[in-house]
């Protein structure tokens, strides 16, 4: 293997832990707030990472996945992605299931570490750029997702935190399946602008109807914390 290769893999692997330090803190119960304070920081935690994914559609996946496509392609991914999900979406809600975090985090997650890997050999700066995204979104993702999903699962915490675990090496895994294909075929831009519609309309659907907290400052604040930190690794990096 050579270095481009192994610093992809360190990269999305190093991101990816966030993931299962997300979902740990989501078990640990806060006992020294109070009810008031749980819950708001709670929102807090999902503005943050409503944020930070809005911060990796602007910054990262919209500009990279457009500039390897034409207009039209670019834009029929992208509603695509939305419609995409829209019957995913539907399909839970109809199953009973409680997985929309955990899809928008898998949905973000993968095409970034399949960008981070097309990247590394030609834009270092962008590849870190996207690393840094990555662990940033996948702490608070982590988070949400753990919290929406034992909210209704049956199966004991280690189980559930097994599953997060088991998530982090998708990511070297897609870095290196970015290095490989060829950047100009236009399939890793393709994917991007797909997971793009797919995130936003997962953020509107499922994640931002929540973030709403009566007589409180941190949910919005944190949304535009989780924006600010990504567009200031993307100013200055």
């Amino acid at each position: 293997m050579n270095d481009p290769l192994w610093l992809a893999l360190s990269l999305t692997a190093l991101a990816g832990l966030s993931i299962p330090v997300g979902a740990s803190l989501a078990l640990c119960r806060i006992r020294a707030l109070s009810d008031m304070a749980a819950s708001e920081f709670k929102h807090g935690i999902a503005a943050f990472g409503a944020g930070a994914l809005l911060a990796a559609v602007a910054l990262v996946l919209i500009p990279e996945g457009s500039e390897r496509l034409l207009p039209v392609p670019a834009l029929a991914w992208f509603g695509a992605g939305a419609l995409i999900f829209a019957l995913i979406d539907r399909a839970l809600a109809a199953s009973g299931s409680k997985a929309a975090q955990f899809l928008a985090m898998m949905m973000d997650y993968l095409p970034e570490a399949m960008a981070l890997g097309a990247l590394v050999v030609g834009d270092l700066k962008a590849a870190v750029l996207v690393a840094l995204l990555m662990a940033l979104q996948n702490l608070p993702e982590g988070y949400n997702a753990m919290d929406e999903i034992r909210g209704t699962s049956t199966q004991p915490p280690r189980i559930l935190l097994a599953l997060f675990v088991l998530m982090v090496p998708l990511g070297p895994a897609a870095a290196y399946v970015g290095m490989m294909i060829d950047p100009n075929t236009g399939v890793i831009g393709a994917v991007m602008m797909l997971a793009s519609g797919g995130i936003l309309y997962l953020m509107f659907q499922d994640i931002a109807p929540n973030i709403p907290l009566e007589n409180a400052w941190a949910p919005p604040l944190g949304a535009a914390l989780g924006f600010l930190l990504g567009l200031a690794g993307d100013l200055l990096i």
